[in-house]
């Protein structure tokens, strides 16, 4: 009776900890693939990485999905969509990328890389600038939903 009662515990306090691990779990894969871009650069990181969409933005015809609300946060990795692949994407799903997979987990496969992004001032490069970690997709293969 006495293991019964232990291994039915066990078996309740591991269920209820599998979803804490699993959102911790998403911090720490962006944050290595993030360290791992800066150790790898100026060469990037090929691979499918699975993501949660926070924010999205349009820029130059560009959609950038975000995992953070703050696309300048040292923790946001950005997915570019190419302008090309917004016109694909619209007529497939009758929406736009940028409010399609706003709150959602993707699955996108492409080369993770560092980039150097320059302030503007006044319509003009400036010398500061900070650092970003970009996945670019050119294909509605690379991407898709997956909760």
């Amino acid at each position: 009776m006495k293991c019964l009662i232990l291994i039915s515990i066990l078996v309740l306090s591991a269920c209820s900890s599998t979803s804490k691990i699993s959102t911790s779990s998403d911090i720490a894969n962006i944050m290595n693939l993030i360290a791992l871009t800066e150790e790898k650069a100026p060469n990037g990181i090929k691979g499918t990485f699975q993501l949660p969409i926070k924010a999205a933005g349009v820029q130059r015809g560009i959609v950038y999905l975000n995992t953070e609300t703050d696309y300048r946060d040292r923790r946001n990795i950005t997915i570019a969509l190419h302008p090309k692949l917004i016109d694909a994407f619209t007529k497939k799903y009758g929406s736009s990328p940028n409010s399609y997979f706003l709150n959602k987990t993707i699955e996108v496969t492409g080369e993770a890389k560092r980039m150097k992004i320059y302030f503007l001032s006044k319509g003009k490069i400036t010398k500061k600038y900070y650092f970003q970690t970009h996945i670019k997709v050119s294909s509605l293969s690379q991407i898709k939903v997956l909760s």
